[in-house]
Order: C-alpha cells, then sequence, then structure tokens
C-alpha cells in the first residue's frame, strides 16, 4: 500500500511562501515606527476635535430646550403683570421654579413712548435667565399693555 501526500505529489502546484500570504522577507511585516506614530498624531488631533463637537451639539440642544422653557415662563411673567396690573414698582425681580430647574426674572414697566406721559401704554420688559453647563443665557420679551 503506497500513501501519497499533497507535498510528495509531483502533479500538486507548489506554494511560495509569498502566495501562501506570508512575506518572503521578515524585514518587510508590519508597520514602521515612522508610521505608527503618524496615525498616533492623527489620532491625537482627531479624536479631541470630534468630542469636542459633539459636547458643542450636545450644549446646543439642551440650550435649545431650556430656551422653550424660558420663553414660557416670559410669557406667563407678562401675562400675568397684565392681568394683576400690580407694577407700581420700578422694577420686579424673583425666581420660579418650572419642573425641576430654576429661572431668575427681571420684570420691568415703562412707559411707551419714554416722555412720562401718564396716557401712554406701559412697556413691560420681562428676561428670564437661565443656566446650561454652568454658563448663564437669557431670553427677552416685551409688550404693550394699555390698561391703566
Amino acid at each position: 500500500m503506497k500513501f501519497v501526500t499533497s507535498s510528495m505529489n509531483p502533479t500538486a502546484p507548489r506554494r511560495s511562501r509569498a502566495t501562501a500570504g506570508l512575506s518572503a522577507c521578515p524585514a518587510q511585516a508590519g508597520f514602521t515606527l515612522a508610521e505608527v506614530l503618524a496615525a498616533l498624531l492623527f489620532m491625537a488631533i482627531v479624536i479631541p476635535v470630534a468630542v469636542g463637537g459633539l459636547q458643542i451639539a450636545s450644549r446646543a440642544g439642551v440650550v435649545a430646550q431650556r430656551k422653550s422653557e424660558a420663553v414660557r415662563v416670559a410669557e406667563r411673567m407678562l401675562s400675568e403683570s397684565i392681568v394683576i396690573t400690580n407694577l407700581n414698582q420700578s422694577l420686579q425681580n424673583g425666581t420660579l421654579t418650572e419642573g425641576a430647574r430654576e429661572f431668575r426674572y427681571t420684570l420691568r414697566p415703562d412707559s411707551w413712548p419714554p416722555d412720562m406721559n401718564q396716557t401712554a401704554p406701559r412697556l413691560l420688559t420681562v428676561e428670564v435667565t437661565y443656566a446650561v453647563q454652568g454658563q448663564d443665557y437669557s431670553v427677552r420679551l416685551s409688550t404693550l399693555d394699555n390698561s391703566q
């Protein structure tokens, strides 16, 4: 009985190391030190820029959400001040809580046009300040009120 293996078969094609996926010279395998350092330098530049972009996008989303809440607070303050018409003070300050968030407001009545005419309508301006990630932002709304 005779067993024939592929390495002993004279008709089988011979595979060299280069065609088998192995490098013929071990010095040509892998990356050079300069290539690795260039890749690390590239990543050191790209990763902080990408993370900074994500932080800016996140902050913009939170600011937009809080701004809409601050506008609701300002509209409510203007509506209440017109209904109550208790604006004898020159300036009103306070803090409102909506949900779990606090908003600081300043309500300022002025005459319109500013000539101190008693029959002129009042200009009511409310400024609502809110904080996002340690930075203050504000919304200012104004309306005219003719009830005196």
